[in-house]
């Protein structure tokens, strides 16, 4: 079944600043909105996605000459979130431009979950370093750049079509077995109840990827908490 045709619309509503952008599969899988509450009650936040092309300034050191997407094929997403405060934050997001539904999509339900994320700033700001984007506590998304630990592999992130979420919350674990970002090894254990910002396989931001399409690479056997990817590498 597909999505209901009010929370269709506003998914394209939107993201009609995108030029040529119509929802795809992907957009419209799950039955959860877009927007987190109430459309049309100004008491009530909502997600308030808007997409565009992306700045230069926008992209910045992500990019090189020989990255597998160009820059006319990425978007930003302007998009609230809330934050470990308790109040509502906006945060902003590159992606491929097919990834557009699947992410608002699952940050949709994160809002309407009131998930907290630490902060979501573009890449470019952190000059590509994605170290200092983790220890910043960083949830983003395009970076051409190889895998955190193995430098002979190009990282999905490449592709604009994988997301990372509070790393510090949600670590990852390379195959030496190195943890990043190194501070964040406390939460490798006693992950459940759960605690503010971290990820669970049955909480509202790895089920929504999920009914996106996309994988979590938590389940990965060198596990990767903060990662979500759409063809799950």
């Amino acid at each position: 079944m597909g999505r209901p045709k009010t929370a269709l619309a506003l998914l394209v509503v939107l993201c009609s600043a995108v030029p040529g952008w119509a929802p795809s599969a992907h957009a419209t899988a799950g039955s959860a909105q877009v927007a987190a509450a109430r459309v049309g009650d100004p008491a009530t936040p909502v997600l308030a996605a808007r997409v565009t092309p992306v700045p230069p300034e926008f992209v910045g050191a992500t990019y090189r000459p020989g990255c597998p997407v160009p820059p006319e094929r990425l978007r930003l997403i302007r998009m609230n979130h809330w934050g470990f405060d308790g109040r509502v934050h906006r945060g902003e997001m590159v992606v491929h431009e097919d990834a557009v539904g699947p992410v608002l999509h699952a940050f949709g339900e994160a809002f309407r979950d009131r998930f907290p994320i630490r902060r979501m700033r573009v890449m470019a700001a952190y000059g590509g370093d994605d170290r200092a984007a983790m220890a910043d506590d960083n949830t983003s998304a395009f970076n051409c750049r190889a895998v955190t630990g193995r430098p002979g592999r190009q990282s999905q992130h490449a592709y604009g079509d994988a997301v990372d979420v509070n790393p510090a919350e949600n670590p990852y674990v390379d195959r030496n077995g190195t943890v990043h970002p190194p501070a964040a090894a406390g939460h490798l254990v006693d992950r459940e109840p759960a605690r503010p910002g971290v990820i669970l396989a049955d909480g509202a931001l790895a089920t929504a990827f999920r009914a996106a399409g996309w994988e979590w690479g938590g389940h990965w056997s060198d596990p990767d908490y903060q990662h979500f990817s759409a063809n799950g590498h």
